[in-house]
């Protein structure tokens, strides 16, 4: 240091300090939720415990229990969470369809979105059905998945109802509706069978294969 410079006083490096902006800390919810999402996905319900989640997420334990009630209350926040991620997949899409069938295949579109996630263990197919399929007859959990898969058969129908519209003499028929909804549950069907295969596989391949069988089907209505 020259003759002449004065050495920083204890203030000005205090000072110098509080300047620099450390990142936030999520809160402790959020973190909780995403570790959560994460080893539910990958090991599922029940092998996943309180002690593996809280050391996932770095928080302590009782930050757990200050957030959620029990365990059965944070399996029910990652449902939902789960379900809202999804319609946020499927409202990208849907914004940039251009015509009715492109609507109906922004359904399949956001499966495959969901599909290609960045899985720290690999893709396991539904999340909602790989839930449901460990909770037992009646739990509001498995209602919740239900209600789910309900909600994407119904936006099916909405669209294929304005697609059959949009044909030649089907806005006139009585039976529009109807056929609309039985080829909306068709689609699901297809739908949700392609993506327990694709789960099992590890891959987006089936779920590519519905979307190109859904095309046909769709092209000769």
């Amino acid at each position: 240091m020259p003759a002449n410079a004065t050495a920083p006083s204890a203030a000005s490096v205090s000072a110098a300090a509080s300047a620099v902006t450390l990142p936030a800390r999520a809160p402790a919810r959020q973190l909780l939720l995403e570790a959560a999402a994460r080893l539910f996905y990958a090991q599922g319900l029940g092998a996943t415990g309180i002690d593996t989640i809280t050391t996932e997420a770095g928080v302590a334990k009782k930050s757990l229990y200050n957030n959620f009630a029990s365990k059965a209350e944070l399996v029910a926040a990652y449902l939902e969470a789960r379900h809202e991620e999804w319609l946020d997949l499927y409202r990208a899409r849907v914004a940039v369809a251009a015509t009715p069938a492109e609507r109906v295949l922004a359904v399949f579109d956001a499966y495959l979105d969901h599909a290609n996630f960045a899985y720290e263990h690999g893709f396991r197919g539904c999340g909602l059905l790989n839930a449901a399929a460990e909770l037992p007859v009646g739990h509001p959990g498995r209602l919740a998945v239900r209600q789910h898969k309900q909600e994407v058969e119904h936006l099916l129908a909405t669209h294929l109802a304005g697609l059959l519209a949009g044909l030649r003499g089907a806005a006139k028929s009585p039976a529009a509706a109807e056929r609309a909804a039985g080829l909306a549950l068709h689609l699901s069907f297809l739908l949700e069978g392609a993506m327990a295969r694709a789960g099992l596989e590890g891959d987006d391949a089936n779920l590519r294969e519905a979307k190109r069988i859904a095309q046909r089907m769709l092209a000769g209505l």
